[in-house]
């Protein structure tokens, strides 16, 4: 088994509309379509935004690039391929990271949505998590704690310095800072739409992308902290595309990748 030493995951989400029915419209005995549709016509108006809370929410897509200690890519897997069952998603993700010996996890804005919606979906299929919900020792050693980037570290929360900043543009414009594809397909909002439509493979390869896009910018943080220089980047990089490009025929979402890329150019 490869050292892995980081696991860069993304997750996408479906609503849960039994659910949205049952707490939210009960006295209408709506359908679930028909009730996720009601509630993301309330929260448009109210809010602007059809953003369902991650509590109503259910993981369809959970993308994962295995990355080893010394940061070079492994593989990048798509969990339950080509089913894509939320309680199999949920049961693998915690699953793999025992596998691989804890390492750590690697999200962009994971804190505030990812983690706690795959800790949510544990909850929900009852999976026990010991080792993950933590309450004995120093609470800045536990895994949950906001700070312990040993255990998830959230690129948002570095560069944002936990909130200090607000990172406009977002995953996207850090992508593109250094020459990677960021949005070039679906993004976030669309993914229920696509979903509803039959489109849960399409949702799986945006998640590869978005995943792939974390991995490029992770690395660039880690030359900003002195854990590896700009050529051992470079080397990474290099290594990451020649690696997608063995794969490309076979797997849709790293051949989308490789047609947006832009390699980074230093500074003349």
């Amino acid at each position: 088994m490869a050292d892995i030493g980081w696991l860069v995951f993304d997750v996408e989400a479906v609503a849960d509309g039994d659910l949205i029915a049952r707490l939210k419209y009960p006295e209408l005995e709506l359908s679930g379509e028909d009730a996720v549709a009601r509630f993301r016509a309330e929260l448009m108006a109210e809010k602007g935004s059809d953003f369902i809370p991650y509590t109503y929410m259910l993981p369809i897509s959970v993308a994962i690039a295995k990355v080893q200690t010394d940061f070079r890519l492994v593989d990048v897997v798509v969990l339950d391929d080509p089913e894509f069952r939320p309680s199999v998603i949920t049961n693998l993700f915690w699953q793999g990271w025992r596998a691989y010996r804890r390492p750590t996890f690697v999200t962009f804005n994971g804190r505030g949505y990812d983690l706690p919606l795959m800790e949510l979906s544990a909850y929900r299929y009852g999976i026990s998590l010991p080792d993950w919900f933590t309450v004995s020792g120093r609470s800045f050693e536990q895994p949950r704690n906001r700070y312990n980037a040993q255990s998830h570290l959230d690129l948002m929360d570095m560069l944002s310095n936990f909130g200090a900043t607000r990172m406009a543009g977002g995953l996207n414009v850090l992508a593109n800072i250094i020459g990677k594809p960021g949005k070039t397909g679906i993004d976030g909002s669309q993914v229920q739409d696509v979903y509803n439509s039959g489109g849960v493979r399409q949702i799986n390869d945006y998640c590869t992308c978005d995943v792939l896009d974390t991995y490029f910018v992770f690395l660039r943080t880690r030359v900003l902290t002195g854990e590896i220089t700009l050529e051992q980047e470079q080397s990474c990089v290099a290594e990451a595309k020649a690696t997608l490009e063995s794969l490309r025929d076979e797997r849709p979402a790293f051949d989308h990748y490789l047609t947006n890329w832009g390699d980074w150019q230093p500074p003349a």
